[in-house]
């Protein structure tokens, strides 16, 4: 009797794992490259949004910024304006203050200088240059009026006489008296000139120091003042 082994010469049969070839290798590795191109790309253009959204808030921050700062230097523009406007106001209110006081305290000198015998029929002020024309009855009362603006502290010394004369001028009796008729007097014309002290270094006079002289005075202008003893 034959008897065959089957199992002997049994051959095994071995299992294969899954594989790819290199075709496909190739394909799965071009679409990880692709979906990471993508994913960098993506993100690459989220930093881009990001970017642009911060430097559109920061130009909206430095526009408002500098709105501000506009504002606040037309403030400051305005203020420096007003303060130049006000005090632009205050120096003229001064130098008019200061230009009103001078022919007060010119006028009050010059009544406080007059002496008896003397009186004025002009007075004018042109900038610093004082012309005073009156008349007077003796050289003596010229002399002494003379050296009384000589020592004013609103004028420059020396107080010059730039002219003199000496007119005779008839004088009449009075109405209803008795006695001799006219007679002629000699009354000296004269004209002094002077200068102002500087507004800065003239010390201020009493303006009313020169009223309790009776019977002394000038007129309430420079231009012309007239009086009389």
């Amino acid at each position: 009797m034959i008897r065959i082994n089957l199992l002997g010469g049994e051959r095994q049969v071995k299992k294969k794992g899954f594989t790819f070839d290199s075709g496909r290798q190739t394909m799965v590795a071009c679409i990880l490259l692709l979906v990471a191109s993508a994913a960098g790309i993506g993100y690459w253009f989220w930093m881009l949004r990001q970017a642009s959204i911060q430097v559109d808030q920061d130009i909206a921050d430095a526009t408002r910024e500098q709105t501000r700062l506009q504002s606040i230097l037309r403030d400051v523009t305005a203020f420096d304006q007003q303060r130049d406007a006000l005090q632009q106001r205050v120096a003229l209110i001064e130098q008019l203050r200061g230009g009103q006081s001078i022919p007060v305290q010119l006028l009050d000198e010059v009544s406080k200088s007059l002496p008896d015998m003397l009186w004025l029929t002009d007075l004018t002020q042109q900038g610093t240059d004082v012309t005073i024309q009156g008349q007077s009855t003796t050289l003596i009362a010229l002399s002494d009026f003379v050296g009384n603006l000589g020592n004013s502290p609103l004028l420059v010394k020396p107080v010059e006489i730039v002219n003199s004369q000496v007119d005779s001028v008839t004088v009449g009796r009075a109405a209803g008296g008795r006695g001799a008729g006219p007679s002629t007097v000699d009354v000296i014309k004269f004209t002094v000139k002077a200068q102002l002290v500087a507004p800065k270094t003239a010390p201020p006079t009493a303006a009313a120091a020169g009223r309790g002289r009776g019977g002394r005075g000038a007129a309430p202008t420079t231009q012309a003042a007239r009086g009389g003893r």
